[in-house]
């Protein structure tokens, strides 16, 4: 367990909070992996917890604000109760860690509360240069930790010159969020959705298979962009808009994975939406994808 450098973990009931942090101190007495603490909605099997982690053998003294190895920096979740606040605590957090923003490959960015992802956003894209931001996944979670309107939570690189973001030709520069980003040896993948770019954009599959068929290609766009295609990819973050789809979305993913499938989690984190199509004929999004590969 000395060798887990960061976990995120996933609650349905975030009144379980102080419980989770009085297991998580006696399984790590002189301080642990980074990790960030969500709740969800609904997770498959009903269950209540839902742990993932990273483990890189040798990696260090525990600490559990940042973690570092492989070159990469691992930051436990920060937040505040605004996106002004929470965007500060990270600034601080990196600067003690001797990086800046700037150094991020990839961040994860929750709002609950009230908060919404468009807020978080116009915040958000003071930090960063069109086309040089992280890569993202961002969304709207059940619940946070007591105080949180927005958690944020990623991974850095200590070596600017192990950094370099890679946007396919149909997507534009962005100040929010790059399509993927390589953090020395791994490449971090956005979250995508069903959303076709480029003129009509939109989302226009209106059930969940069809939109996760269309999200494994725009996650193909940026492997591709780069020399990479799924064989590369280690790990992946499904995230439903109802989890009682699991078999179907579950039936469209594993198609795509013919020999080795990468490790995943899948998650629901808000309740399911109300399902109308728009005057364009587009759809809701019902779920979300995120990757990380690995060049070897």
């Amino acid at each position: 367990m000395k060798d887990v450098v960061y976990s995120q973990v996933h609650l349905a009931d975030m009144s379980q909070f102080p419980a989770l942090a009085a297991i998580w101190k006696e399984t790590y007495p002189e301080g642990g992996p980074a990790f960030s603490v969500l709740g969800m909605a609904h997770m498959p099997t009903d269950t209540p917890v839902q742990i993932n982690a990273v483990v890189s053998k040798g990696a260090g003294r525990p600490h559990a604000d940042v973690r570092e190895a492989g070159g990469r920096l691992y930051f436990s979740g920060v937040g505040g109760a605004t996106p002004a606040l929470a965007m500060e605590n990270l600034a601080k957090r990196a600067k003690a860690a001797g990086v800046d923003l700037g150094h991020f490959a990839f961040l994860n960015a929750y709002c609950t509360g009230g908060v919404s992802l468009a807020q978080l956003n116009e915040v958000y894209r003071g930090y960063f240069d069109a086309g040089n931001a992280p890569a993202r996944a961002s969304m709207l979670v059940d619940t946070l930790p007591p105080g949180f309107g927005v958690e944020l939570t990623g991974v850095a690189v200590r070596d600017l010159s192990t950094r370099r973001v890679v946007r396919p030709r149909n997507m534009a520069p962005s100040r929010t969020s790059s399509p993927g980003v390589w953090a020395g040896d791994m490449f971090y993948l956005s979250a995508k959705s069903g959303f076709i770019p480029g003129p009509n954009a939109g989302i226009y599959a209106t059930s969940v298979e069809h939109q996760m068929r269309q999200t494994m290609r725009n996650l193909l766009d940026g492997l591709e962009e780069t020399g990479l295609d799924l064989s590369h990819v280690v790990a992946s973050h499904v995230y439903l808009d109802d989890v009682n789809e699991f078999a179907k979305m579950n039936g469209v993913y594993a198609s795509y994975f013919k020999d080795i499938p990468p490790t995943r989690s899948t998650l629901q984190p808000m309740k399911p939406v109300t399902r109308n199509l728009a005057a364009a004929g587009t759809s809701q999004m019902l779920e979300q994808v995120s990757m990380i590969a690995w060049r070897g």
